[in-house]
């Protein structure tokens, strides 16, 4: 699937009328709008140049994604920059602007002619009244002029969207309120004061005014909703490094992220973020996948083993070759998963798109039919045309439009955030049909953080000397499972002992010498190289791994202490029996 960046779209019936035309370039098998986005998804042998031609000729802007990108960290950037909400803070300032001017208006039109608040004695004069509100009316829809060139525009292509009910509620408005001016000047040169008043209150400047100012307000609700759907995507996005330090003829050199090649050698010191895909070729490590598959404990590594970009450096120094880059990673990847379906449809959406394709010129038509009925029924022109411009005012909000894409996307932002990540919008409405679901514990049902579940002190020993020896051989290790033993010790109110000549074995476990005696730690394969384990106890390890949890074997000098086990725990929170 090719992605594009569509711009000038506004509403639900602009997105219908691009689908539309790229769907009828040759070589195209679908193609998916997102409005939420700006972003379209086309699957097909078409041209890209034909697709973009297609969509211009329709009346709207397209572009490939990241075609001025040169880098694959130029072309993060840029996906980054397009999900930023560039919408909110500009139609922020238009409302201000428009709102300061309408409260003017609405005083003068409002306040004086039905409250009698004073004003400027010019402006008693009933044609310089009316003047006056023409011109403060002309001032807000030149600020929201964006709603007239899109409307008319859209009207011009034969293909009207909600921008068009807007400029044309708000445009027969005004032009209906021009020629009752004319009225007005004309009674005031007869000298005919009760024709006068009686036109002075057909006026309808401050309803031109009022109908973009408020539909500025329903624009920047969608654009600050459509801003937050995306933060699951942009969050995404942030995780990739943005630089790498690769070996150079024996040199460090920290180059862009861009710039690393599919053989490059590269470093990672602890703490530092996996900048490609890679395969370790010197040291060992603990690396946090946590970003990418949600477990919680980390992996160890060593010569020979996978590295996935994105993922935490935990502990050891590592030298490893680059075997996949840019666009190729596993976290691009995953970012391409999320955004395509943010670009594909549900088929409750489409139903939607259909009914918005008609929507427009049948509020058109239902408008045109309100004025000719209540002018049948013998209204007032002015009644009659009130009425009309009122149907084409209320229809104006593109809920259906927008409501069901927003849903869509904000529901898998969601997941992405709580690390459910789906393949397309009809996999996310289907998964509202399920009764049952089958789950990866780490991270979906657990909390993410490993804990010491299990004591299991060997024959003489009680679970407080077991847990303070293994603390304390512990204290000085930086791994995860160290910090669950650690936390549990401190949770009994432990006192720890100081123990010298600590070693990290890579892979292995842990040594350290206390009170003249030599403590070890680490898997059950590392102590039964050391020393003899008894039978029940390896039953009890073997059941323990089993139920998902870490069992960590202590030892000192000969003598075995025990088993502590550690797991990530389920979330605290409410659960259901089963049905």
């Amino acid at each position: 699937m090719k992605q594009y960046t569509v711009t000038g779209m506004s509403c639900a019936a602009c997105q219908a009328r691009v689908e539309k035309a790229v769907s009828a370039v040759p070589g195209v098998d679908s193609c998916a709008v997102s409005l939420l986005t700006n972003s379209m998804g086309v699957e097909g042998s078409a041209d890209e140049k034909a697709v973009i031609a297609a969509v211009e000729a329709a009346g709207y802007g397209a572009s490939l994604k990241g075609a001025a990108a040169s880098s694959a960290g130029n072309r993060a950037q840029a996906d980054e920059e397009a999900l930023k909400d560039h919408e909110t803070p500009v139609l922020k300032k238009r409302l201000l602007r428009s709102l300061g001017l309408l409260l003017v208006l609405m005083y003068l039109s409002m306040g004086h002619n039905m409250a009698h608040f004073p004003v400027p004695a010019f402006l008693e004069n009933p044609v310089s009244m009316a003047i006056t509100q023409m011109l403060l009316a002309l001032l807000v829809m030149y600020i929201n002029r964006k709603f007239f060139s899109s409307g008319f525009s859209s009207l011009r292509h034969g293909s009207p969207n909600m921008d068009t009910l807007v400029a044309m509620g708000s445009g027969a408005a005004f032009a209906y309120s021009m020629v009752e001016l004319y009225l007005l000047s004309a009674a005031q040169a007869a000298g005919d004061a009760e024709r006068l008043m009686h036109i002075a209150h057909n006026l309808y400047f401050e309803t031109a005014a009022m109908i973009p100012c408020l539909i500025t307000v329903g624009k920047m609700l969608e654009a600050m909703s459509k801003g937050r759907t995306t933060d699951a995507l942009k969050s995404l996005m942030k995780l990739a490094p943005k630089t790498a330090v690769l070996l150079r003829d024996g040199q460090e050199l920290e180059v862009d992220i861009g710039e690393v090649q599919s053989g490059d050698i590269f470093v990672v010191r602890p703490g530092e973020n996996i900048p490609v895909d890679g395969i370790v070729l010197e040291g060992s490590s603990a690396v946090n996948e946590a970003a990418l598959t949600g477990e919680s404990i980390p992996v160890d590594k060593a010569e020979g083993d996978l590295l996935s970009a994105a993922t935490i450096n935990q502990s050891g120094y590592l030298k490893a070759r680059a075997t996949r880059v840019g666009e190729d990673t596993t976290l691009s990847q995953i970012i391409r998963m999320v955004s395509d379906a943010a670009a594909t449809k549900a088929p409750i959406a489409r139903i939607a798109d259909k009914v918005s394709a008609v929507f427009v010129p049948a509020v058109m038509g239902i408008a045109l039919v309100t004025l000719v009925i209540w002018l049948i029924a013998g209204q007032s022109f002015p009644f009659a045309i009130a009425r009309a411009i009122a149907v084409l005012v209320i229809s104006c909000p593109c809920a259906l439009g927008l409501a069901t894409p927003v849903a869509i996307m904000v529901g898998n932002g969601m997941g992405a955030k709580n690390g459910i990540l789906f393949k397309t919008a009809v996999s996310q409405e289907l998964a509202g049909k399920i009764d049952i679901v089958a789950l990866d514990k780490t991270g979906t049902i657990t909390s993410g953080e490993p804990r010491v579940t299990d004591l299991l002190p060997a024959e003489g020993v009680t679970e407080e000397e077991l847990l303070s020896l293994a603390a304390a051989l512990e204290r000085k290790s930086e791994h995860p499972l160290a910090k669950a033993v650690l936390a549990c010790a401190q949770e009994r109110g432990l006192s720890l002992a100081e123990a010298a000549d600590f070693r990290a074995l890579p892979g292995n476990g842990l040594e350290a010498e206390l009170n003249g005696a030599r403590l070890v730690g680490g898997s059950g394969k590392f102590l039964a190289s050391r020393l003899s384990l008894p039978t029940a106890l390896r039953r009890q390890a073997e059941a323990l791994a089993e139920a998902g949890k870490t069992p960590l074997f202590f030892a000192r000098d000969d003598s075995l202490l025990g088993i502590i086990a550690v797991a990530d725990t389920i979330k605290a929170g409410r659960t259901r029996p089963r049905r």
